[in-house]
């Protein structure tokens, strides 16, 4: 039997490659869609050691222009595509004074981060409805905590990211009928990359209280969420938002 395909774009690292892992273990063959002129060493290792075939392509979303020939990759690597995790994104350009915020980086932000992501799924969607079949597909969207949740000294990420959270919901009432989930997944205060800069930081507010579940979260705990998704056992809750923040969400008093 054919397995199944998915594209993670940002999958080179981070969330997004724990994302690319837990779908290879789950069987999925993977194409890793990054900004690298080609992929990392050992990372086309990493995923076939799990049994899945690899497709690497040097794209950035930003650039519209690119995304045809991304899913004519996945297309001619795998000969289908039953997923697409839209996690490539970008923090805020500079953190502070919302009033000082600059144009160009908040282009800079929505543009990769909403635009990009957008128009990604438009032309991906397209390709999964051109191959019909009784196999789930899905679209897994990763915004964050900072879609609901603002913080004045980056209002263009989070602008970003609740802009995402509002087309997941009109993706998942195009697509609902036509066996594609589209989900939206929240991570909280995730140890990456991104958030090397600001450890002790978030140190300190974990252990004052800000996150119940006491710890940071780990990349590891997106994959899951999203090898689950894209299995296709919770396609009747398409549209969902998926909190992974141990309960730094909940509204308390």
């Amino acid at each position: 039997m054919t397995r199944p395909a998915a594209i993670v774009t940002g999958g080179a690292r981070g969330i997004g490659l724990a994302c690319a892992e837990a779908l290879a273990d789950a069987d999925f063959d993977i194409l890793i869609a990054d900004l690298a002129d080609k992929a990392a060493d050992g990372l086309a290792a990493n995923i076939t050691a799990r049994g899945a075939k690899f497709a690497y392509v040097s794209c950035d979303i930003a650039d519209l222009g690119g995304h045809a020939a991304l899913v004519d990759a996945a297309l001619n690597a795998f000969g289908r595509i039953d997923c697409l995790v839209n996690n490539a994104g970008v923090g805020a350009v500079v953190r502070g004074d919302l009033l000082d915020l600059k144009p160009e980086n908040f282009d800079r932000t929505l543009n990769i981060n909403l635009r990009g992501t957008v128009f990604l799924s438009q032309a991906v969607a397209r390709a999964m409805l051109a191959m019909p079949g009784d196999r789930p597909k899905s679209i897994i969207t990763i915004t964050s905590v900072s879609a609901e949740m603002a913080s004045p000294e980056r209002p263009d990420y989070c602008i970003s990211k609740a802009g995402l959270s509002m087309w997941v919901k009109n993706l998942a009432l195009r697509l609902a009928a036509e066996n594609i989930g589209v989900f939206e997944v929240r991570p909280g205060i995730i140890r990456t990359d991104m958030t090397a800069g600001v450890t002790a930081k978030y140190d300190a507010l974990i252990d004052a209280g800000l996150v119940p579940a006491k710890r940071w979260g780990e990349a590891a705990d997106i994959g899951a969420v999203v090898a689950a998704l894209a299995g296709g056992r919770l396609g009747f809750s398409t549209g969902s938002i998926i909190n992974v923040d141990g309960a730094l969400s909940v509204p308390r008093l």
